[in-house]
């Protein structure tokens, strides 16, 4: 079968009102491999690289109220930079390349419901003034 596991997505289709980073680019934790002591930062399986994480806010207003703050995980050779922030906003807007959704099942409290985990390749500044192609009309004319 050709799922396994990661589906790529469009940024626009995970966040068609766009979304914003709200916290600092942080390290993951691997835990089976770190220590009280001695922190290891979590590698992605598929492509070596270390694993980061950023908290983004969806402004969707039709997102459920526990949905509207999601987990980025970039897998990156060095710690991904935000986008600078907009001057007189408190966060700074986003668009994830190389997205990718994981579906999983959250048991909680004897409650499932399905969940997702997001991935990234990188992270960058919203492309500004860059609208579709308009569609063609068919004017009915030969050529």
């Amino acid at each position: 079968m050709a799922i396994n596991g990661r589906f790529k997505v469009n940024h626009g289709d995970v966040f068609p009102h766009g979304a914003y980073v709200v916290g600092e680019v942080e390290p993951v934790r691997d835990f089976e491999r770190s220590t009280r002591e001695r922190p290891v930062q979590a590698t992605d399986k598929e492509s070596g690289l270390l694993v980061w994480s950023v908290s983004v806010l969806d402004p969707d207003p039709d997102a459920r109220k526990d949905a509207k703050t999601v987990t980025v995980k970039i897998s990156a050779p060095h710690q991904p930079v935000p986008p600078e922030a907009i001057a007189g906003m408190p966060f700074r807007p986003v668009e994830f390349d190389g997205l990718t959704v994981t579906p999983y099942l959250n048991e909680n409290g004897g409650r499932a419901r399905v969940a997702y985990s997001f991935r990234a390749a990188a992270m960058r500044a919203p492309h500004v003034g860059v609208s579709k192609p308009a569609p063609r009309v068919n004017s009915g004319e030969a050529a």
